[in-house]
C-alpha cells in the first residue's frame, strides 16, 4: 500500500501518522499534488462532507502591542501602517460582528492584541460577548486575548464564550527564534486553561517564517496531542515594517502540502484556512477547500481579505456549501465528548503513535522519493493590504 492509501486508511480510522509519514507529505512534488489533495480530500469528506464553515474576524483591539512576535504587524517596535485604535464598546463589536454573521458567518471571533487580557478587560469582552448573542441568537463567540491568568477562563465561559483561540505558531524549538518577551510554554498553559474551563480550544500554526518540514511536522504534532476542536493554518503576511517582511518562502503548491499534511495528522477537527489565503494560495483558493473545511469570511486583523461576496461565490462555484447556523460542526464523536480528548485513545487519538514505521510501503506507487522543487516564491507585495475598513473605522466592513 502507498503512502497516500496508508493516510487516508489512517484518516479514516483517526489514527495518527508517523512523523516519517507526515514529512514524506511534505516532500512530494508538484507533479503529485492532485493525488495528495485527492487522498487528504477523503479524510475531509469523511468527517464533514462538503460543507464549509464561515468565522468572522473583530478586531476589539488594535496595535500597540508590548509583545515582539516578529510575524505580527501589532507587535512592539512595528511601523507597519496599521490601524490603531484602542477597544470598541460594545455596540460598536455588536455591530461589525452583525456584518459577517448577515454574510453567512456562524463563529464570532473577538481578538484584541496585548500579552493577555486585566480582569477589567474580561468584563469588557463579557458584555461584548453577552451583546453579540443577544443580537443573534444560535452564534458561536470565540475569544482571542492572549495569554490567560487563572480564572480567566471560567469567566468567559460563564459569560457565554464558546470557544478560545491561542496559537501555537511554531515549533517549540524554533520559537524563540521568533518571540523573547513570552514562551512557547505560556501558550500551552493558555490552551489548557481554556480546555480547563470547558472552551473549545483552538490553536494552530503559522507557515512561512523560514521554519524547516520539520518544524511544521513538530508543531502539528504538538497540536494533535493538545486535541484542539479546530486548527487555525496561517500564511505568514509579510508586513512592511516588521522583521519578518522579507520572508517570501511560500508558493501555492507548497500551502497546500501543508494544508493536506495537517489534515492526515488532525483528521476529525476543525482545519481552517485562515490569515494569508489570498496572499498565497491565490487561484488554488477553491481546491483548499478539499483539505479545509472553514474560512475566514472577509478581511483579517489588520489586512484586507478577499471580498466577502467572492468568498461566498468560491465556495458555491468548487461544489461545496455554507455550513448552516444549525448544523453541528464537529463529528459526532467529537461534539459528544465535549471538544476535549475524551474517549480517543481507543482509537489513536490524543498524543503520537509509535514511529518506528517509517514511510511504510511506498513501493506501490508511493511519493516519498526526492521532489522536484518548487520555484523560489516571488514576493507579491502587491497582494498585502492593510485593512481601512470595517471596526474602527467609519467605513463599511467587508464581509
Amino acid at each position: 500500500m502507498d503512502l497516500l492509501n496508508t493516510l487516508v486508511d489512517k484518516g479514516l480510522r483517526r489514527e495518527t501518522p508517523t512523523r516519517e509519514e507526515a514529512l514524506a507529505v511534505l516532500a512530494t512534488s508538484d507533479d503529485d499534488l492532485l493525488d495528495v489533495v485527492a487522498a487528504a480530500g477523503k479524510v475531509r469528506r469523511h468527517w464533514f462532507g462538503r460543507r464549509v464553515k464561515l468565522n468572522y474576524l473583530v478586531n476589539l483591539k488594535s496595535g500597540l502591542c508590548p509583545e515582539d512576535c516578529s510575524y505580527c504587524s501589532q507587535r512592539l517596535g512595528s511601523t507597519a501602517g496599521i490601524l490603531k485604535y484602542t477597544w470598541l464598546k460594545p455596540d460598536q463589536a455588536s455591530e461589525a460582528a452583525a456584518a459577517g454573521l448577515a454574510g453567512g458567518a456562524k463563529r464570532v471571533c473577538l481578538v484584541a492584541s496585548g500579552r493577555g487580557p486585566t480582569d477589567r478587560d474580561v468584563d469588557r469582552v463579557s458584555d461584548t460577548i453577552k451583546a453579540i448573542k443577544d443580537q443573534t441568537e444560535g452564534v458561536e463567540v470565540c475569544a482571542c486575548l492572549g495569554l490567560l491568568s487563572d480564572g480567566q477562563a471560567e469567566r468567559l465561559r460563564a459569560a457565554g464564550a464558546d470557544a478560545y483561540n491561542h496559537n501555537l505558531n511554531t515549533s517549540e524549538a524554533t520559537y524563540g527564534d521568533i518571540t523573547t518577551t513570552h514562551t512557547y510554554a505560556d501558550r500551552v498553559d493558555t490552551v489548557h486553561k481554556a480546555h480547563a474551563a470547558g472552551l473549545s480550544a483552538c490553536s494552530g500554526l503559522i507557515a512561512g517564517m523560514g521554519e524547516r518540514d520539520e518544524d511544521l511536522v513538530d508543531v502539528v504534532f504538538a497540536l494533535r496531542e493538545l486535541d484542539p476542536d479546530s486548527v487555525p493554518v496561517n500564511f505568514l503576511i509579510p508586513f512592511e515594517g516588521t522583521p519578518l517582511a522579507k520572508e517570501w518562502n511560500l508558493t501555492p503548491q507548497r500551502c497546500m502540502r501543508i494544508l493536506a499534511m495537517v489534515r492526515f495528522v488532525c483528521p476529525d477537527v476543525e482545519v481552517r484556512i485562515a490569515g494569508g489565503r489570498e496572499v498565497h494560495l491565490r487561484s488554488l483558493q477553491p481546491l483548499a477547500l478539499h483539505l479545509a473545511n472553514s474560512i475566514f469570511l472577509g478581511d483579517y486583523l489588520t489586512s484586507e481579505g478577499q471580498a466577502g461576496k467572492a468568498d461566498l461565490e468560491m465556495i458555491a462555484d468548487a461544489g461545496f456549501e455554507v455550513e448552516g447556523a444549525d448544523e453541528v460542526t464537529l463529528p459526532e464523536h467529537r461534539a459528544a465528548a465535549g471538544g476535549g480528548c475524551g474517549s480517543h485513545a481507543a482509537a489513536g487519538g490524543c498524543g503520537t503513535d509509535a514511529e518506528s514505521a517509517g514511510c511504510g510501503a511506498h513501493a506501490g506507487g508511493g511519493v516519498c522519493g526526492t521532489p522536484e522543487a518548487s520555484a523560489p516564491a516571488e514576493p507579491r507585495t502587491d497582494l498585502v493590504a492593510v485593512r481601512r475598513r470595517g471596526a474602527g473605522t467609519d467605513l463599511a466592513p467587508n464581509a
